[in-house]
């Protein structure tokens, strides 16, 4: 009965996590719920806190729960607690966030960028464990980053640091949503690796990919791992937009580590030694021998542990 714990939310696009957790780490319960598709926040507020209410009880004789911490994707003012910009869950743009979830939950509530939170739960818990100088790449349908110097997070003053998927690899290249061209994020997603393999398979008649319907990254994947040309070809030119941009970060921050995840580092094997082989050309020396690149270990739980630590390190 004497264990303190938070409440953990990981909200995405298309899935809102939650979990109990303990000072150490151990995620007590968990569960997984649909992001509604809302045209307003409240819809929003009442999903998370319908899950917070399951998880409290499930927790509810092992301790006290001490605080809630959320991990969204989006822009945020952490200082107010507002979400600035959410592009995947418009709904919550502008949100006072912290002060209605406060009220609705009766609980400290703290707020935090998704991919800062995953850098924070792989330098705790994770891939990171043992520095404090890192940087943590998200491989999915775009590209995120955290970068955590001297145990911090970097924020900026505008609190959009660490943007690493627009950092731009080619000044001319294919269009982002962002607004500019030829960011690391249309060349190392896995949307990325998807287009890449429809733009270049008429170069290899050979392939098992071509003209393949609902072609997915996990496909370029499989058809790498047996040789597959393209599939080669098109990895390789991920690892290489990556290590580009990956090899000014080193010069710019000197980190101590590199952690790479999300769902297009299965990839890994096929693309780590191309983006090694950038940042070895192209930084300098002594970071880039310094520097070690890692595969995330946490996965899903990256953002939810995050928070998590974040929580018990503001209410604890």
């Amino acid at each position: 009965m004497n264990n303190k714990m938070v409440l953990a939310c990981d909200l995405g696009g298309t899935n809102l996590r939650m979990a109990a957790i303990d000072s150490a780490g151990k995620i007590l319960y968990r569960l997984k719920a649909n992001t509604p598709k809302a045209e307003r926040a409240d819809e929003v507020v009442q999903a998370i806190v319908d899950a917070a209410d399951e998880c409290r009880d499930a927790v509810k004789d092992s301790g006290d729960i001490k605080a809630l911490a959320a991990a969204v994707p989006a822009t945020i003012n952490p200082k107010e607690g507002i979400i600035s910009k959410a592009p995947n869950i418009p709904a919550l743009d502008g949100f006072r966030f912290v002060s209605t979830l406060s009220a609705e939950l009766n609980l400290p509530v703290i707020l935090e960028n998704d991919a800062n939170s995953a850098a924070v739960g792989e330098q705790v818990f994770g891939a990171g464990r043992g520095f404090q100088n890192t940087i943590t790449v998200t491989l999915g349908t775009g590209v995120g980053g955290g970068v955590i110097i001297d145990g911090k997070i970097l924020r900026g003053v505008d609190g959009t640091a660490g943007e690493i998927g627009h950092i731009c690899v080619e000044p001319f290249g294919a269009p982002c949503g962002c607004g500019s061209r030829g960011c690391v994020e249309q060349y190392s997603s896995a949307t990325a690796v998807v287009r890449l393999v429809r733009e270049l398979e008429s170069q290899y008649p050979h392939s098992a990919l071509r003209n393949k319907l609902k072609l997915t990254s996990a496909d370029v994947y499989e058809a790498g791992t047996e040789g597959d040309e393209l599939a080669l070809e098109v990895f390789r030119q991920m690892g290489l937009y990556l290590g580009v941009a990956l090899a000014g970060l080193v010069n710019v921050l000197n980190p101590e580590v590199i952690v790479i995840g999300g769902g297009a580092s299965a990839g890994w094997d096929l693309f780590v030694h191309h983006v090694r082989e950038q940042i070895n050309k192209r930084a300098f020396r002594e970071p880039a021998e310094r520097v070690k690149i890692k595969r995330a270990v946490l996965a899903d739980d990256a953002g939810i542990l995050g928070a998590a630590h974040l929580a018990f390190e503001s209410f604890g």
